[in-house]
C-alpha cells in the first residue's frame, strides 16, 4: 500500500479493525465450550460470550475515546449526545456460533449520526478479517479486496439469513424472485454472507431484519470493494432495518427483481 493508504488506515480503518478482533478474541474462548444460552426479551440467544466480549469492547472505547458515544446489542447506548459513537455487536450470528458452526463475526463501527465512518468485520474460527472506510478501500486480510464482476443472473450465488423471512414476512416473495433467477441460493447469513460478497465469492447478500449493530459496519466493506448497499427498498443506508448487498454489475436486476419488475 502507499504511504497515503496507510495514513488514512492508521487513522480509520485500524482502530476499528483492533476493537473487532479484541472482541472476537474474547468470544472465541467461549466457542464450543458448552455455554449456557438464554433468551433475551426480543426471543434471540445471549451468552456469557456476548456479553464478556462486548463489556471487554466498552472498557476499549471508555479508555481511548472517551468522549465517543456507544451502542452495544447487548448493554445498549452510553452518552447519547456525542458527535461520534461506536456501534458494536459482539457476536454477529449467536445462533450459528451457540451451534458450533463457525460462521459468526464480531462487527465494529464508527458512525457520525447515520454516517458511517468506518466498518470492521472479525471472524477468529475461519481466520478472516475485512475493514473499510470511505475513500480507503476494502481490506480483507490486509489486502485489497473487490465484489465479483459476474454480470449474468443465471450464474449468481444469493444468500440470505433466514430464507423464511419470518419477522417480515413480505419480503419472502421477493427474495424468492431473485432466488430463482439465480444459480444457487444459500443460507450462509448473518456477517458471513457480506464477507463472501465482498471478497468476490456470492453476488448478493439480504437480510429482511437488521439492527443498527447487524447493518452498520457492513455499509463501508460492501461499497468500498465496489458493491451496492441498500435497505430493502432501495436507500443506501445501514440504518434502514433492512439490507441488500450486491455486486455492481447485478446491482440494477437484483433490485428490479425485488421490487416486481422484469430483471
Amino acid at each position: 500500500m502507499t504511504p497515503h493508504e496507510e495514513s488514512v488506515l492508521d487513522a480509520r480503518i485500524a482502530p476499528a479493525l483492533e476493537l473487532a478482533k479484541l472482541a472476537g478474541d474474547i468470544a472465541i474462548k467461549h466457542y464450543r465450550t458448552g455455554l449456557a444460552v438464554e433468551t433475551k426479551a426480543d426471543g434471540s440467544p445471549v451468552t456469557a460470550a456476548d456479553r464478556a466480549a462486548e463489556t471487554a469492547a466498552r472498557e476499549w472505547v471508555n479508555k481511548y475515546f472517551p468522549e465517543d458515544g456507544l451502542l452495544g446489542e447487548e448493554f445498549g447506548e452510553d452518552r447519547p449526545g456525542a458527535k461520534r459513537r461506536w456501534i458494536i455487536d459482539p457476536i454477529d450470528g449467536t445462533k450459528t456460533f451457540v451451534r458450533g458452526t463457525p460462521l459468526w463475526g464480531s462487527l465494529v463501527a464508527l458512525c457520525e449520526g447515520e454516517k458511517v465512518l468506518a466498518g470492521a468485520a472479525y471472524f477468529p474460527a475461519i481466520g478472516e478479517s475485512i475493514a473499510a472506510a470511505p475513500g480507503a478501500g476494502c481490506w480483507w486480510n490486509g489486502s485489497r479486496t473487490n465484489v465479483s464482476t459476474l454480470d449474468v443472473m443465471s450464474k449468481a450465488l444469493v444468500l440470505i439469513t433466514d430464507d423464511r423471512c419470518r419477522e417480515r414476512p413480505e419480503f419472502r416473495a421477493s427474495f424468492d424472485r431473485v432466488a430463482g433467477a439465480a444459480a444457487l441460493s444459500r443460507t450462509w447469513g448473518d456477517c458471513f454472507g457480506y464477507l463472501l460478497v465482498a471478497t468476490g465469492r456470492a453476488e448478493a447478500m439480504f437480510d429482511s431484519v437488521m439492527s443498527p449493530w447487524d447493518a452498520a459496519a457492513l455499509q463501508p466493506i460492501i461499497e468500498e470493494a465496489g458493491g451496492v448497499f441498500t435497505d430493502w427498498s432501495g436507500r443506501a443506508t445501514a440504518f434502514g432495518g433492512s439490507t441488500v448487498a450486491t455486486n455492481a454489475a447485478l446491482s440494477d436486476s437484483i433490485r428490479e427483481l425485488l421490487a416486481g419488475k422484469s430483471a
